[in-house]
Parts: C-alpha cells; sequence; structure tokens
C-alpha cells in the first residue's frame, strides 16, 4: 500500500510532495536551528497510518522520502523522510562549524528490511552482539527474542520505519565516551534540541526500566516521530506483529508497551 503523507508543519521548511529540490541547508541557507511544532496530533493533511508505522511501503518510491546524499552517508541508496533529512542538514552545518562531521550510518528501514536483520540473527546467520548464534545459544524463543531485542528491533516496531531515525557515526557506544567521539556526542547532547531531535536510547534504570540498550548514536527528529509514537500508542498492538519468525512471542513480551514506547521520556508523546 503507497501512503501519501503531506505534512504542514508551521514554521519548518518543508518541500512539496514528490520535490527533489535541494534542501534548505544544501541551498545555501544559514544553519539555524529550526522552530518545529510540537504537536503530537498530526495535521488533518496528513495520511499516516499503521502501515506507515509498521513500515509497510517503500521509501524508494514514497513521494515523502529523499535519498540521503552521498556526502553525508557511510554508503548510498539511503533514504529518510524529507523533513527529518532537511533538519539534519541543518543541524550538520552547524557542528561542522565547530570541527565536527556528522555521518549517517543507517536511515530509514522498512519492514522488509527489518525482517531481513531480524531473521539473520534469529537463525544464527548473523551473531548477535556478544558475538553468539542466538539459535545456538538461546534455544528458548522469548530468550532468544529478548537477546536480539538488545539492540535490534522486530519488524513492525523500528521507528527506523518512520524516515524519522538515523544512527551517526558509530554503532557502539564506547566511540562516544572518549576524544572526538565524546566531543560529538556532547554537542548533540547540548544542541540537537534545537534542530528538533532527540536520543529515544537513553541509559536504562528508574526513568527507562524497558527496551533496547543505551545507543548514543540513535537520533530521532521528533516533529514526526512524536505524532507517530502517539498513532503507535494509541492503534499498535502486539498481535499485529507477525510475518516473521519469532513473530509469536511479541504477545508474551509486550514488545510495543516496553519496546516501541519504552524510550527515553524526553522523546515520548505529551
Amino acid at each position: 500500500m503507497m501512503i501519501s503523507s503531506l505534512i504542514f508543519l508551521s514554521l519548518c521548511a518543508c518541500q512539496p510532495a514528490g520535490s527533489h529540490s535541494q534542501p534548505a541547508a544544501e541551498a545555501g541557507q544559514a544553519a539555524q536551528p529550526l522552530a518545529y511544532a510540537q504537536s503530537d496530533t498530526l495535521p488533518l493533511e496528513t495520511s499516516f497510518d499503521l502501515d506507515y508505522v509498521m513500515g509497510k511501503f517503500d521509501p524508494v518510491t514514497h513521494p515523502d522520502f529523499v535519498q540521503i546524499q552521498a556526502q553525508y552517508a557511510s554508503r548510498e541508496g539511503m533514504y529518510l523522510h524529507r523533513e527529518a533529512y532537511d533538519a539534519f542538514l541543518r543541524m550538520h552545518a552547524a557542528a561542522k562549524k565547530e570541527g565536527l562531521e556528522l555521518r549517517i550510518l543507517s536511515a530509514a528501514r522498512n519492514f522488509d528490511y527489518q525482517k531481513g536483520i531480524w531473521e539473520a540473527k534469529w537463525t544464527g546467520a548473523r551473531a548477535v552482539e556478544n558475538g553468539k548464534d542466538a539459535a545456538k545459544a538461546y534455544p528458548d524463543p522469548e530468550l532468544r527474542a529478548m537477546k536480539i531485542l538488545e539492540y535490534s528491533s522486530m519488524p513492525g516496531t523500528s521507528r527506523h520505519h518512520w524516515g524519522t531515525d538515523m544512527d551517526l557515526n558509530a554503532l557502539n557506544n564506547e566511540y562516544f565516551e572518549t576524544g572526538y567521539g565524546q566531543r560529538l556526542y556532547q554537542w548533540l547532547v547540548q544542541n540537537a534540541p534545537a534542530y528538533g531531535f532527540c536520543q529515544p536510547y537513553t541509559p536504562k534504570g528508574d526513568k527507562r526500566p524497558d527496551g533496547y540498550n543505551e545507543e548514543k548514536w540513535h537520533w530521532s527528529y521528533l516533529p514526526l516521530s512524536r505524532p507517530l509514537a502517539q498513532l503507535a500508542r494509541e492503534q499498535l498492538k502486539n498481535e499485529m506483529i507477525e510475518g516473521f519468525k519469532g513473530a509469536e512471542v511479541a504477545v508474551r513480551i509486550g514488545v510495543v508497551q516496553k519496546y516501541v514506547l519504552g524510550i527515553n521520556e524526553e522523546c515520548l508523546p505529551r
């Protein structure tokens, strides 16, 4: 199903759906923080639905998605929602003025893409983060799913489906704890909110007892991701998570409540 979504957020440098003109920051405008809407209700003109939330569309052909230019990415062929990309370009320009280079390692991933990641880990074709074959090390389906869920989402539940979230510079927390990586992370913590971005996966503790482990590299564009999270809160059910190996444990785990919504409270819908 192709979903068209026209977002009209006040004061946001949006482009018409289907347009492939240069984003504002790339066109030479000053790299100033964007004022952005903070409503958790998508405007009436928007037709986001559960298919969109669950990544059941192709970013390559979706009219609101644009391809990330090579100079900002670790590889070709990645896509973001155009509003999130435009905000990233502004943030990138601001960071560059302070000698920091933001680089996108992963962006939009639809249901089928996420299914490939999940099932490779589920079957042992791809090792989980401790280097083990999950199929052999965790024969119990629920324990195996919990291990994979430390860092990887079940298909249909990933924020990367939305085109609002991106992984930056490195995929391990240690990189961001010393030297250049630490400086980069500190800059993001201090400045990313001004461009509409939030870190969804902060350290787990009393305020965030459930969900994925901390990911200092993962940043989300709130003007779109907050309303989408609200849509997920209202309509997405654990029973809807299906169509891949291991999906049967989604209900027992409570994947929607604990993982889709188990994020940094600063990124949650208000």
